[in-house]
């Protein structure tokens, strides 16, 4: 919707009995967050099939659950790249890709419910622990890397060169 698009086909999708899934691609000019993702499918979804009630329809589809929200985040994403049989779910076989969510936080207390806390009132602030084929790569809440100074500057000259060789100036509004 972003970036002219317009609106996803969620529930044609799911009226056609494919198994959606979230993904971000263009993270420079879209938000590349799951979070932000499940909780625009899942209110698009729902103001959508509302609007077509309020219009009097009969039959509609059902409202979707944050639970199937999660899945289309999780094990529908890695069914469809063709990696279900290494992850997408917590399985003996699969490789260990695990985050760890903190329910403790203010944005999800007291948790009702498990699935609508992800799906609806957790954010980035509540990861705690991210494991990649077994390798942990944010403890705490803090990316787990030697070189992250590093990495961080190189980002930071690679922009000031593209700006550099594109003639523009690199005003953003901010200090860095």
């Amino acid at each position: 919707m972003i970036m002219g698009h317009g609106i996803p086909p969620i529930q044609q999708t799911l009226d056609y009995g494919i198994l959606p899934s979230l993904s971000v691609d263009v993270e420079t000019t879209v938000p590349g967050d799951m979070f932000a993702q499940m909780q625009s499918v899942f209110s698009l979804q729902r103001m959508q099939v509302h609007t077509r009630e309020r219009a009097g329809e009969e039959n509609l589809p059902d409202l979707l659950t944050a639970e199937e929200v999660l899945r289309f985040a999780t094990i529908n994403g890695a069914i469809h790249n063709g990696l279900e049989h290494k992850t997408g779910s917590l399985t003996p076989g699969k490789q260990a890709d695990i985050i760890i969510l903190r329910n403790d936080h203010i944005n999800v207390m007291p948790v009702n419910n498990a699935y609508g806390a992800v799906v609806n009132g957790m954010g980035r602030g509540n990861v705690e622990m991210v494991m990649i084929a077994g390798d942990i790569k944010k403890w705490r809440g803090k990316i787990v890397r030697d070189d992250l100074e590093e990495i961080k500057n190189r980002a930071m000259e690679s922009r000031s060169y593209i700006f550099e060789q594109a003639g523009l100036d690199l005003d953003l509004g901010v200090q860095g």
